[in-house]
């Protein structure tokens, strides 16, 4: 039951005691539309960059381990840390890993 009047930034409704008036400037409404164009604008380059972050994601090449998990990448020989000790403790090293 409101009625906007643009041309003189007013809306009028009816209320409990007669006819309820609400009035702007048009600093507030050029505001309110900064605003809200500014606002749009936000909205359309999260969209984007949403958009390119999902493209990005999908490019990326499947990972050889999982996070969290350990699995050597090539062969491992296990060093007792202490020979005398028969807690058998021991070390995993590569393989390849020079004796120098």
């Amino acid at each position: 039951m409101a009625v906007p009047n643009y041309t003189y930034l007013k809306l009028k409704m009816p209320g409990p005691n007669g006819i309820i008036t609400i009035e702007s400037t048009y600093e507030i409404a050029y505001d309110c539309d900064v605003e809200c164009i500014e606002y749009a604008e936000a909205l359309m380059e999260a969209e984007t960059l949403i958009t390119n972050l999902d493209r990005l994601g999908s490019e990326l090449p499947e990972p050889k381990h999982r996070i969290g998990t350990f699995e050597p990448a090539e062969a491992i020989k296990l060093i007792l840390v202490d020979p005398t000790c028969p807690d058998d403790r021991a070390l995993r090293i590569s393989a390849t890993l020079d004796i120098k």
